[in-house]
């Protein structure tokens, strides 16, 4: 199927990448440290696609101040992506 011919779920689950809203919740999801984090965040306030109100993303339906802090997370447009540089068990 062409990408213009996904349906909008389809589209959803494409623009939501390989991470899931659940992820916050696995322990054994890495997290970014707090600067990456912070400078994800600033990134998307600066983009058209963030609903300020919610902090939430047009695109993949993302909570953002939640979504930076994992590390395998991409954005649905490619303004970041996933980082190697992660939070230790002793940070948490």
């Amino acid at each position: 199927m062409a990408e213009d011919n996904l349906s909008l779920w389809q589209q959803y689950k494409k623009n939501l990448g390989t991470t899931r809203p659940w992820d916050l919740l696995d322990k054994n999801v890495p997290r970014t440290t707090d600067e990456i984090a912070k400078k994800r965040l600033e990134i998307c306030n600066g983009c058209a696609h963030l609903t300020k109100l919610t902090q939430q993303c047009k695109k993949c339906g993302c909570f953002m101040h939640l979504k930076v802090k994992l590390a395998p997370a991409e954005c649905p447009i490619g303004k970041w992506s996933k980082v190697e540089e992660v939070k230790g068990p002793e940070s948490e």
